[in-house]
Order: structure tokens, then C-alpha cells, then sequence
């Protein structure tokens, strides 16, 4: 089992049902929030879902609830407002060898036609966007928003050059690192420490060339001193696709108040993050890691090989072991306690929602995308204003796109002889 497997099994055990207070909505209030999200561009940074595009009995126009491997499908995006977001290329860390490159070069090529597919077989309902500019365009005609971006650059280790390639085939938000070292970053979460020190030249050359082409540039799972180098060397406002906040929990993974104000003052944004395992400590034991392998093992072992069908038996699992090895839950109380201190500390113009859906995310009474009108509602009762919120649920990120694509465009002007 790889260790995105691992930790994808962890997270799903995290959004299974809390008998536990939690905060709580009355009809108006999520009645209301709904109404508002339906007029607002609602638009998450961070959806893994074309992760489950080639899986067996997925079918994104149909509602696959009640089922482990799946968060987000077309039902349940209409039902939770959600127009679109940012559909992620993720490319599991290999071992750097030669041929590991190869396979990763390989897979993230086959993660975009499978993105390119899904577009091409439902165009009545799922449009490609480019430019900032095209997500409400998109939502007037009433269709769903896909935007391409890249969680990880591995794929790009063996060919940089496939940058443009990408580019030309929609990607528009590129994560220079996962969960270990690759060859362009550190990792926040390298169990080795620190390989670069930051970006390595490599790196440094994938930003400058991301920048040249107007890709937007996302901090998320990069280390500290990434993040350093970014603030340092970015000629416009970088993002973070699905963070949260180190002041609440220090998790590596999440940013200090020192960064956030850096981000803001930069002109970036923080998508906050909703991956139970960054908000809260879990308190997981040995014999819990070990019962959640033993499940995997007798599932066939191999997380992205699953099929629809087996992610009711793999909920059903994870439910019996949370009765003999139970874990504390993250909910929205969590949740809210993160957003509400990257609100506080960088203000509504320099926040918004990335919440890891299909890749770990979800709390146990935000389980998919259907009930998002929870987190506007929770906006609405701090007393946020429309406008605000519209630039938390995608408006604050697509200025950052369109800073980065009005840089790229001048600096084509001027290469013009």
C-alpha cells in the first residue's frame, strides 16, 4: 500500500458519523445559505475526483453516496451548489528511480486524458475552463466548472518540457511537491528532512517557467522553506490549494501566522483545507493502522485498483473498526476553528475553500459536497458580507489566476519583437 493509500484509508475512517455534538444549522439558515451559493460562484481548489474516473462502476453523472471511494459526483454537486473547481492531476511519489520517472511521467499523462475524457463524454454538462474569466461563463450556461491543475510535479521529472504540453492542454495550477522529496522541492512531510533546503534548481526553473506560461503556482505539501523561496522569487501571488492553519494544530502541513501574512501581502491566497488528519491530533494507535491494513489486504490490497462496488464494503469496514479501535473524529467545530483564524489573521480578501474532497477530506458531518451550504451558512451567521463570500467560494483565487495570465501576457508582449 502506498502511503497516499494509507492515508486516504485514514482519512476516510475520519468522516465516518459522529454521535458527538457539533455545531448545528437551522433550515432557514442552510435554506438561505443554499439560495446565495446557487447565485455565487461556488468553486472548490481542490477535488481528486478524476481519481475515480477510471474506476469500475463510477459514473460521475450518477450519485455514488453511502460509498468510501466517492465524494463528489454530479447529483451531489447540485444539490451542495458547488459549479466546479480545480480537478487535480496526482501522481503518487515513486522512487525516483529512472524508470519510476517514466511511470510517473506515464500516469500523469493518463490522469489528464482521463479528465479530457470525462469532458469530451458529458459537454452538455462539464466545460473546460482557461482563463479566470471563463468560470462564470461556464456557470451561466449552466454547466459545471474544470479547471485542470497538477498535484505533484513527478510527472514532469523525466520532461519538463511536457509543461507546455500541459498547458496547452488546460493545466492551470501546478504543486511543485506530495508527500516526500521529488527532484523540483521539499516536502513539508519528507521523512528524510529536508533534500534542497527549498526548491531546487530544478524547481526554481519549473516556477519560472509555470510564471512565463501563466500557470498559478500552489505551496500546498511543499515545505516551509518552499514557501520561503516562493514569497522570495514569484513576480505575482502564489496559492496554497488546501492548507490550514499551524496556529490551531502543528501539523507541518499547514501554515504559520508569520506565512500567512507573507501570503497575504503578497497578493496570495489560502485555500483552507477540510483532511481530518491537519486539523486535529486523531490519536491513532498501532493496532487501528494495523486493522485498517488487514481490511485493505482483504479488499484485494490496492487502494486505486478498487471499484465502486468495494468502496460500500471498504465503508462498511472502516465503520466496524471505528467500533473496536475508535478515533477522535475532526468535525466542522474544527474546521471553523482553522477558517476562522486564517479569517482573522490575513481577512475574507486572502481566503478560501479547498476542502481535498475525493483525496482525504471531509469531516464527519461534512461528508461530501452535498452539504456544503453548511460552511456558507456558518459565513452568513459571522455576519460576512455577500461580496466577501463570494470571494472566499472562488473569487479571491481567480484573481490570482488572473494576475497570473495578465503577467504571462505581458511578458509575451515584450518577447514580441
Amino acid at each position: 500500500m502506498t502511503l497516499r493509500s494509507l492515508s486516504l484509508l485514514v482519512s476516510l475512517a475520519l468522516c465516518t458519523p459522529l454521535a458527538a455534538h457539533a455545531i448545528e444549522f437551522t433550515p432557514q439558515e442552510l435554506a438561505r445559505a443554499s439560495t446565495l451559493q446557487h447565485r455565487l460562484l461556488t468553486l472548490d481548489s481542490h477535488l481528486d475526483t478524476p481519481a475515480n474516473f477510471h474506476r469500475d462502476g463510477f459514473d460521475i453523472r450518477q450519485r455514488h453516496d453511502h460509498n468510501a471511494l466517492s465524494q463528489v459526483d454530479y447529483p451531489r454537486m447540485v444539490e451542495g451548489a458547488l459549479d466546479g473547481g480545480f480537478w487535480a492531476i496526482y501522481t503518487d511519489q515513486g522512487d525516483r528511480s529512472a524508470q519510476a520517472h517514466q511511470h510517473d511521467r506515464d500516469a500523469g499523462l493518463l490522469r489528464l486524458m482521463e479528465i479530457r475524457e470525462m469532458l469530451a463524454a458529458h459537454p452538455d454538462t462539464f466545460q473546460l475552463a482557461l482563463t479566470a474569466a471563463d468560470a462564470a461563463k461556464i456557470k451561466a450556461a449552466g454547466k459545471r466548472v474544470v479547471y485542470i491543475s497538477m498535484e505533484n510535479a513527478s510527472p514532469l521529472v523525466d520532461d519538463p518540457s511536457l509543461l507546455s504540453f500541459y498547458h496547452l492542454a488546460g493545466l492551470r495550477l501546478l504543486s511543485t511537491v506530495h508527500f516526500a522529496n521529488n527532484e523540483f522541492a521539499d516536502s513539508a512531510t519528507a521523512r528524510n528532512g529536508a533534500e534542497w533546503k527549498g526548491l531546487s534548481p530544478a524547481g526554481k526553473a519549473l516556477v519560472d517557467e509555470a510564471v512565463r506560461l501563466g500557470i498559478v503556482i500552489d505551496q500546498s505539501h511543499a515545505s516551509d522553506a518552499v514557501f520561503d523561496d516562493l514569497i522570495e522569487r514569484m513576480p505575482v501571488p502564489f496559492v496554497l490549494s488546501h492548507s490550514s492553519a499551524k496556529a490551531i494544530y502543528n501539523h507541518p502541513r499547514n501554515l504559520d501566522d508569520v506565512r500567512l501574512k507573507q501570503l497575504a501581502k503578497a497578493g496570495g491566497v489560502i485555500q483552507v483545507n477540510a483532511y481530518g488528519g491537519y486539523l486535529i491530533d486523531t490519536g491513532k494507535t498501532e493496532a487501528r493502522a494495523q486493522a485498517e491494513e488487514a481490511l485493505m489486504k482483504q479488499l484485494g490490497g490496492d487502494y486505486d485498483g478498487m471499484t465502486i462496488a468495494q468502496g460500500v464494503a471498504l465503508k462498511k469496514g472502516l465503520e466496524d473498526i471505528d467500533l473496536r479501535y475508535p478515533l477522535r473524529k475532526a468535525t466542522l467545530d474544527d474546521f471553523f476553528a482553522h477558517f476562522e483564524h486564517i479569517l482573522k489573521v490575513v481577512g475574507p480578501e486572502h481566503v478560501g475553500i479547498g476542502l481535498d474532497w475525493d483525496g482525504g477530506g471531509g469531516l464527519a458531518d461534512l461528508p461530501d459536497v452535498s452539504q456544503l451550504p453548511k460552511i456558507t451558512a456558518w459565513l452568513l451567521r459571522k455576519g460576512y458580507s455577500e461580496k466577501q463570500i463570494a470571494g472566499i467560494w472562488g473569487g479571491n483565487l481567480l484573481r490570482v489566476m488572473q494576475q497570473a495570465q495578465d503577467h504571462a501576457a505581458e511578458l509575451a508582449a515584450a518577447a514580441t519583437p
